[in-house]
């Protein structure tokens, strides 16, 4: 008797089947899986589907056997598992620099990576239609292009935008192309960074890749290695704030105790810190000064002060008597 059409792919559905519609809490017994491959215009016998079971258990697939009223089979252990899947989801749909239909497309992606029945918890995770999105679908692919120049060591040029009031975009410098040497892409504040070399300012430049547009690789060869030879990426973007350009300077700063945990989290657990007082301690950094760290600063009133250098603190002096000026 010839053989149906669909019968040389029975493996491959029943391992289709095994990982969507299987988990630890919902096996398929032999009856249930010769339905569903009947759907799939494939006739299957029980002592042929153990072979089957057998075969992609040898391939790798880790199928465990549960014993109810009857057997039943399911996968036990993937790539991914859920809580792993329910973190990948959390940041997507936070990321600023993902459009919500990208979000979309890419948490439907990461729920193919489990069972419908895990997926379903997943969705009830996704809350992504109302957050404060990027609209420039392209930064997804710029990333990519970003990425590729990196590695030929070559230029990129591209438009950069900005906002208007009446919210609309425009390019900067009235549309002309800026043309940099990109070294590195930083991910802070839930947005993504370009980091690269400016010829025409001799300097390290920070843009953000959602603001990017018309972007393209050149065949000019990057240059401004020298700055970046010995430059720890990791440890450069923590000592910016919001990757505002600034000059670093060597900062002495006091806190208060209950502020030592936030200190931590923004600048690690190597930094010295120096108990000055009952209820105050101090740090030495190496940061940029801009108006994004002075900000950061006056967030915490009181309870934390600039120390040296005097410039930097009458710097920010000056900003408070300027916000205070509003005020008044």
């Amino acid at each position: 008797m010839p053989k149906a059409p669909n019968q040389k792919l029975k493996l491959l559905h029943l391992m289709q089947i095994l990982l969507e519609q299987t988990d630890e809490n919902h096996a398929l017994s032999i009856s249930d899986i010769i339905d569903k491959l009947a759907r799939c215009g494939i006739t299957a016998e029980r002592k042929s589907l153990y072979d089957d079971l057998e075969a992609l258990r040898a391939f790798g697939l880790d199928i465990e056997t549960v014993k109810s009223r009857s057997v039943g089979y399911y996968i036990a252990s993937r790539s991914f598992e859920p809580p792993e899947l329910k973190l990948l989801v959390d940041a997507v749909q936070s990321c600023k620099f993902i459009t919500a239909k990208k979000s979309a497309e890419l948490i439907k992606k990461i729920e193919s990576l489990t069972s419908v029945h895990e997926a379903r918890l997943l969705q009830r995770q996704v809350y992504v239609q109302n957050r404060v999105k990027t609209m420039n679908e392209s930064v997804y692919y710029n990333i990519d292009t970003i990425h590729s120049a990196i590695s030929a060591g070559c230029k990129i040029r591209f438009q950069y935008v900005e906002w208007t009031v009446e919210k609309n975009s425009r390019p900067r410098r009235g549309g002309r192309f800026y043309e940099v040497s990109p070294y590195a892409l930083v991910w802070d504040d839930e947005f993504y960074y370009l980091v690269a070399f400016e010829t025409e300012s001799a300097s390290v430049r920070h843009y953000r890749v959602d603001k990017m547009k018309a972007i393209s690789v050149t065949q000019t060869a990057r240059d401004g290695a020298h700055h970046f030879a010995d430059l720890d990426m990791a440890l450069y973007a923590r000592r910016m704030f919001g990757m505002w350009h600034a000059e670093d300077q060597v900062v002495r700063l006091r806190f208060a105790n209950r502020l030592v945990g936030v200190v931590i989290d923004r600048f690690g657990r190597d930094i010295p810190i120096v108990p000055d007082g009952d209820d105050r301690f101090t740090v030495t950094l190496t940061l940029a000064t801009s108006p994004q760290f002075f900000a950061w600063i006056m967030g915490f009133g009181s309870e934390a002060e600039i120390l040296s250098p005097p410039t930097v603190r009458q710097a920010l002096a000056n900003q408070l008597e300027q916000i205070a000026a509003l005020y008044r």
